[in-house]
């Protein structure tokens, strides 16, 4: 299965209107970063222990992180219980994200680089794209 394959798996997975909202988020990520590369986490170890959950992301930041390796993605976000989280990997310190877009979003939780909410109808869609599009600017 290719990694669209599995994204579109995995937003078709999910019922309405948090599939809508996933389908949303993809169609704005695929307009932001067209060319960018693509990945789907299934959230699970090599043993099939699961660790987090699934996630999507766009582009390629270089940069160590937990799962090893150097690279990862930029932008992501991914399904949970609360909502959905949007993870913006690239931003300077874990400062910037809150001081920036936290004031101005809506009903959203803002830490270092995520951004949580229940529904996008709950946020200003014109403001996360803002700061998807900045952290899409930093490679």
């Amino acid at each position: 299965m290719t990694t669209d394959d599995q994204i579109a798996a995995y937003i078709s997975g999910h019922p309405a209107p948090k599939r809508a909202d996933l389908q949303r988020l993809h169609d704005l990520m695929m307009q932001i970063l067209p060319d960018g590369r693509r990945w789907f986490l299934n959230g699970k170890t090599p043993e099939g222990k699961v660790v987090s959950n699934p996630n999507i992301g766009y582009g390629t930041f270089a940069k160590p992180h937990a799962g090893g390796g150097t690279e990862f993605y930029q932008i992501g976000f991914s399904a949970n219980t609360a909502g959905i989280s949007v993870y913006i990997m690239t931003f300077p310190d874990r400062t910037y994200l809150p001081q920036t877009y936290a004031a101005t979003l809506g009903r959203a939780k803002v830490t270092g680089y995520c951004i949580t909410f229940r529904a996008l109808t709950h946020i200003d869609i014109a403001v996360l794209a803002a700061a998807l599009r900045d952290g899409a600017a930093r490679p």
